[in-house]
């Protein structure tokens, strides 16, 4: 069998992590199984369509380094892959539903499916439904005569078609994940499948979709599981073979507690979406994991495992290992809780481990003053192990690059005294000939200065660092002073000389 999946998401806002989560194991298995990666959109409910949507769909994919085989930009032979652009399908699909007595017409007012609603609220109906008993009672083309609904059709009456819901059968179905899931019939409504509007409704459209574009697998969210019988039954009475389903657990809140949301998120102050996203009703900016200083790769490497372990201890794996390891047998059917300092640590992993080059070139895009690569890269190669973002470097490196204004007051206090001034003038003696210094050759030449008279390095180090950084601690100092030069060192220990008081 030809592995095909689809990501089919609906441009109604940004990408949630969970969708891109989706994507992610969509896009593994098919890359594991030598498949194909489909990008579809589902536009049908136009009342929600969001401008700009889809295109933030297709760049946090994009960045996330999800790209699809198929879709709306990359084409295909199984387009279009908007369902807007598919409309005449679903109609004529619909349309042999109703020809088999398999769906109806039905044309009750919003004000007529409310008093049913309430009626049967009345009786203690706890979950009020369009199903096999009140379907009975209401106007649809199971009580209408032939000529009653053709009249209603050509006055242009308002209409919707209804899937005929078998009665009392168990549908059942094996999910990947779950297992075997049995439901029974009477606990199912008689869905909407064209709206009033001619447009169909997902149930309809995805289904129509899975199968002419050959889907194989559906992987999506669990919080479409309660549809799953629904289409199981469609396909069947359209007389198709279902695809093969999983649906992925949720994604918790960090305390378990509840699925994820972006309230949740802002609650505690980390990114829900990938790329930066501003609302467009109240012009709300929710700052991406792109933004915020993530890592694509480490993005990834955490997403993937929200719900999926390969087993073992091992945790950091690049996109080609997780396609190599990943299997639908090894998803978990508990929820994952979203740990977001676990997603730091992984960032702080990738970025410790991305070469000094790489890193110096995207520093260099965040700094506001020029500075050459080599220097870029050394600086990098200072605070790489020290920082959690690329963005942060700026900050935490500034003083490569300015003058300290300021000093440590804490340091200041405790370090800076009479024989701290007195080693620190001397060193810049030492070195105010040089032009250049290695970390190598700075640590020979302060050790064997302090060594004329035995000094303690713990005893003129704080104050050194104080000096250069203002700081009273950071990476490493020998390497510091080698990037600084000489003649930088020794203005800045001239320089907080003059500003600092002994106490």
């Amino acid at each position: 069998m030809s592995v095909r999946v689809r990501f089919a998401p609906s441009p109604t806002g940004a990408l949630h992590i969970g969708g891109v989560r989706t994507a992610l194991y969509n896009y593994l298995f098919a890359k594991k199984q030598g498949g194909q990666f489909v990008l579809r959109i589902e536009d049908t409910d136009q009342t929600r369509f969001v401008e700009g949507a889809e295109e933030y769909i297709r760049e946090s994919l994009t960045w996330a380094g999800i790209t699809p085989d198929e879709g709306v930009i990359e084409g295909g032979e199984f387009g279009p892959y908007k369902q807007s652009e598919r409309k005449a399908l679903y109609a004529e699909y619909a349309q042999k539903l109703i020809d088999e007595g398999k769906a109806y017409y039905a044309f009750d007012t919003p004000e007529e499916l409310d008093e049913m609603r309430e009626r049967l609220k009345e009786n203690r109906i706890a979950n009020p439904q369009y199903n096999a008993v009140t379907r009975t009672q209401m106007k649809n083309s199971l009580t209408l005569s032939e000529d009653e609904v053709k009249a209603l059709i050509d006055a242009g009456t308002p209409h919707v078609i209804r899937f005929k819901m078998p009665k009392n059968e168990d549908i059942r179905f094996e999910d990947i994940v779950r297992g075997w899931v049995v439901v029974n019939t009477t606990t199912l409504d008689d869905k909407i499948l064209m709206k009033s509007d001619g447009m169909p409704t997902y149930h309809l459209a995805n289904i129509v979709d899975d199968h002419l574009m050959k889907i194989s697998h559906v992987i999506r969210g669990e919080e479409w599981l309660p549809s799953a019988p629904l289409h199981v039954m469609l396909y069947e009475a359209l007389g198709w073979e279902a695809p093969q389903f999983a649906h992925l657990p949720l994604l918790l809140k960090p305390d378990g507690n509840g699925k994820l949301s972006k309230r949740a998120a802002d609650k505690l102050g980390f990114p829900i979406f990938p790329l930066n996203w501003t609302d467009p009703v109240n012009e709300e900016l929710s700052v991406g994991f792109k933004e915020t200083g993530y890592l694509p790769d480490a993005f990834i490497n955490f997403l993937a495992l929200l719900g999926w372990n390969p087993g073992g201890e091992r945790e950091l794996f690049a996109m080609s290992d997780l396609i190599e390891l990943f299997s639908l047998e090894k998803i978990n059917k508990a929820g994952a809780k979203f740990d977001i300092e676990k997603a730091k640590w992984f960032n702080q992993q990738y970025l410790k481990n991305r070469s000094n080059q790489e890193l110096a070139q995207e520093f260099m895009t965040l700094l506001d003053t020029e500075v050459s690569i080599e220097i870029a890269e050394r600086v990098v190669a200072n605070l790489k192990e020290r920082v959690t973002f690329i963005n942060e470097m700026v900050e935490a490196g500034r003083f490569y690059f300015e003058r300290p204004t300021t000093y440590d007051e804490k340091t200041v206090r405790k370090k800076w005294n009479e024989l701290a001034v007195e080693k620190l003038n001397g060193f810049a003696q030492e070195i105010a000939n040089f032009d250049s210094l290695s970390a190598e050759q700075a640590k020979e030449l302060f050790s064997s200065f302090l060594a004329k008279d035995e000094t303690p390095f713990g005893r003129v180090m704080p104050a050194l660092r104080l000096a250069l950084t203002g700081q009273g601690g950071g990476p490493d100092l020998m390497e510091i002073i080698s990037i600084l030069g000489p003649s930088e060192v020794v203005a800045r220990i001239e320089g907080a000389i003059q500003t600092l008081t002994i106490e």
